[in-house]
């Protein structure tokens, strides 16, 4: 079983994760930021990843470093779990549609984390939350969890279409990649021998 329990204790925020890769989309969380605690649910769910995330933070302040610290929690959870990768499909890539919107999310597993984070939000906030925190957060989950990742909102106007139609873009694209691929059987999947 590909599974990672992480935790990270700052001044900011105390995080728990526990991530099982080959899961079944179950997943707990609570992080005292409801739309954010939604959109784990959704990666969770469409990744098929058994997810459990708690978080008490610095929410008297904002809701940056405890979007940020989960990120990146849950980023090095997904590094430990996938141990050497090798047997892994490593790349894969999406069209995501969410109604009126929809966004490309392309991964490469490649241990060298990069982001491009094509996608603009119309307002300031999603109910309470920071639309500027979706960023944020793709940022610290991908240079933690080695993930060359690209996302790009082709069109939409609805701001939580728009960033519902990110996490589950890369919640399907992590599924593809991080399957077994049975022609690699238990080689990497890189002519380096390395991930």
């Amino acid at each position: 079983m590909r599974s990672a329990t992480v935790t990270r204790k700052t001044a900011e925020t105390d995080v728990f994760v526990s991530l099982a890769i080959d899961g079944t989309g179950r997943s707990t969380v609570a992080t005292g930021v409801g739309f954010f605690d939604h959109m784990l649910e959704l990666l969770a769910r469409h990744a098929l990843f058994d997810l459990e995330v708690r978080c008490t933070g610095d929410l008297h302040v904002d809701q940056h470093h405890t979007v940020e610290d989960v990120g990146i929690a849950l980023g090095q959870a997904l590094l430990q779990a996938l141990g050497d990768k090798k047997g892994i499909s490593r790349y894969a890539d999406v069209h995501l549609p969410m109604d009126e919107t929809l966004t490309r999310v392309a991964v490469d597993v490649s241990g060298r984390p990069s982001l491009v984070f094509r996608t603009t939000f119309a307002r300031d906030k999603i109910g309470e939350f920071d639309t500027e925190l979706v960023r944020e957060w793709f940022q610290a989950f991908a240079m933690n969890a080695g993930l060359t990742l690209h996302v790009e909102t082709l069109y939409g106007e609805n701001a939580h279409h728009v960033a519902e139609s990110c996490f589950k873009g890369l919640a399907r694209a992590l599924r593809k990649a991080l399957a077994p691929d049975p022609r690699e059987g238990d080689r990497v999947p890189s002519t380096k021998g390395t991930l």
